[in-house]
């Protein structure tokens, strides 16, 4: 069991693209660091966002990258490398459309699904994908061609962001279990309810 060091939270930057499915990761570590009583603030030299603090009674680095969601390896890979990280200690919370709003799965490790986030992180840490994942459903919009509109463009409606805001409030003990790196206990827990 290796302890988290790093959370990241993908999405893409600047006003237009608030209240978007594309970012409901850097919602949740945003949210994360507020209840934890973390400033995120950028760094330059880490494309990114980024506080320190402790998480569940483990010291470890918040960050949500200011790059596109394409480049958001940029950030991490620059982060992991600075701070000689393994990527077993790092988790990337994301938009998964996979999962109707209101489910979040964890996961390590597997193929980047076509999440262009998870792509870029994967290259960044020198295609090493064996970073834990926290997926925010978001659902699909039933046809390929509308994907990009649906992530990027279309602000999640209100029932849909309560559903999602809900289920990402990841109660205390199984983010403690995720933070100490007990991953089976984690995902055991969290799976178990078919809400969540």
């Amino acid at each position: 069991m290796e302890p988290l060091k790093l959370i990241v939270g993908l999405g893409n930057p600047g006003q237009q693209y608030e209240r978007t499915r594309h970012n409901v990761g850097a919602v949740w570590v945003q949210t994360l660091a507020e209840a934890s009583g973390i400033a995120l603030l950028e760094d330059r030299k880490f494309k990114g966002k980024i506080g320190r603090g402790t998480v569940a009674g483990h010291d470890l680095r918040l960050v949500i990258p200011t790059t596109f969601m394409n480049l958001s390896g940029d950030s991490v890979g620059a982060i992991q490398r600075f701070y000689k990280l393994t990527t077993a200690s790092i988790l990337v919370a994301y938009d998964e459309m996979a999962f109707e709003p209101g489910i979040v799965r964890l996961k390590q490790g597997g193929g980047d699904n076509g999440h262009n986030g998870i792509r870029s992180v994967r290259a960044g840490c020198g295609n090493d994908a064996e970073f834990h994942r926290v997926r925010i459903g978001v659902g699909h919009p039933g046809d390929r061609s509308r994907v990009t509109a649906f992530l990027t463009q279309i602000k999640m409606p209100d029932m849909e962001r309560s559903l999602v805001e809900a289920a990402m409030q990841i109660p205390s003990e199984i983010l403690a279990d995720m933070v100490n790196g007990d991953w089976q206990a984690a995902m055991n827990a969290l799976h178990a309810n078919p809400g969540s």
